[in-house]
């Protein structure tokens, strides 16, 4: 073997790492950009348990999917009405994303449920009161750890992706006018 095809094959290697290289850095410039987007903007949540049955996780006792809905992160904590279902920190367990809808806004009365010890709550400045659409046995929601401050709301449900047959818009403010008070 000669030194100009050994050359030339080192310039052909040199070459393909060179493409391979930029491509690999292109691809990493972007990784920031996903993980703002992500964290500022909105996310792909994938929804898991009853609490919110029958509207989210329809299917769960004929399969084991879970339903993935469009988390909209994008001052989350404003313009919030009754019937939005959000996500929040757990006040129980603050690594843990909730998924609820709003049943009452600051200064609204609230007829309570089991476990919570009065049967009525005025919602105070600065907070929620959620519930999970599957009743009391089915969610631990604000009856059990009361009205929830507005600072730990992440995001809000705006859209179903899966299953494809309830793909579409949350259509919150249909639930508007059934929630109880």
């Amino acid at each position: 073997m000669s030194f100009r095809s050994i050359w030339g094959q080192v310039k052909r290697e040199r070459q393909r790492f060179g493409r391979f290289g930029f491509q690999l850095f292109a691809f990493a410039t972007w990784i920031p950009v996903v993980a703002m987007f992500n964290h500022y903007v909105g996310e792909l949540a994938w929804i898991n348990g009853p609490s919110m049955y029958p509207f989210l996780n329809a299917e769960k006792d004929q399969t084991t999917r879970k339903d993935v809905v469009v988390n909209y992160k994008l001052n989350a904590q404003y313009d919030l009405r009754r019937g939005m279902i959000v996500t929040f920190w757990n006040p129980y367990d603050p690594e843990l994303v909730t998924v609820k809808r709003i049943v009452g806004l600051e200064g609204d009365i609230i007829k309570t449920r089991n476990p919570y010890p009065y049967p009525t709550v005025r919602v105070p400045r600065g907070h929620v009161w959620v519930e999970g659409d599957g009743g009391e046995r089915l969610s631990r929601d604000s009856n059990d750890y009361g009205p929830i401050s507005t600072n730990l709301i992440i995001g809000k449900v705006t859209h179903v992706l899966w299953p494809l047959h309830r793909f579409g818009r949350v259509r919150w403010w249909e639930y508007a006018g059934n929630i109880r008070n």
